[in-house]
């Protein structure tokens, strides 16, 4: 059987926005029969609230959008790039932790922002990169805001700006699992049986 496609979104605190993003991708995954081939995580890019459940407004409004909302707080730790094959931030600032923390250029590759797939869900294939502002790539513009000082309007705000990116999300995960089974498939069929191990004498 073939590993899971690994996914772990990234906010500051792992309370308010990356639980939204996790709950609601676990959502389309399901809808989507692809829940048993990709698993979602996430975290925080720090460790104040570890151990702590979601923000009771996050808990809200994922229960009012009919979103799972069980979720334990902790902190991303540059090693789990090592078992994870797409690292998504929720917004700039994340990005450029996320990348200062990338132990090479492979798991930088790995970072992208949530975002950016709604920005163009056109280009969703496997080596789909996010949409980059002018000048460093950081693209502010596809931040998901901060909820956590604001009021229950910016919860919700949040939560349809999830909703929206997932969509796109869902759609290059779809592709990339689909070519990823594609290659062992064709794999598979041209080695069909496993090298047979010598016998002793």
């Amino acid at each position: 059987m073939n590993a899971p496609f690994r996914i772990c979104f990234v906010c500051t605190g792992n309370i308010c926005r990356s639980p939204m993003a996790e709950s609601v991708l676990r959502a389309r995954l399901a809808e989507d029969g692809l829940d048993g081939r990709v698993e979602v995580d996430s975290a925080g890019t720090g460790g104040w609230h570890e151990g702590d459940g979601a923000d009771p407004r996050t808990v809200a409004v994922l229960r009012a959008g009919g979103y799972e909302t069980a979720h334990t707080a902790r902190q991303f730790h540059a090693s789990w790039f090592d078992h994870l094959d797409l690292v998504i931030a929720l917004d700039s600032g994340h990005l450029r932790e996320l990348r200062s923390l990338a132990p090479t250029a492979q798991d930088t590759a790995k970072i992208r922002l949530l975002r950016s797939y709604a920005a163009d869900t056109a280009d969703t294939g496997p080596t789909s990169r996010p949409r980059r502002a002018s000048g460093h790539g950081l693209a502010g513009d596809l931040d998901v805001p901060d909820p956590y000082y604001g009021d229950f309007a910016g919860f919700e705000e949040c939560l349809a700006m999830v909703e929206t990116a997932s969509d796109g999300l869902l759609a290059a995960v779809r592709a990339t699992v689909a070519a990823l089974a594609h290659d062992t498939d064709r794999h598979q069929a041209r080695n069909p049986h496993p090298p047979r191990e010598k016998e002793s004498a």
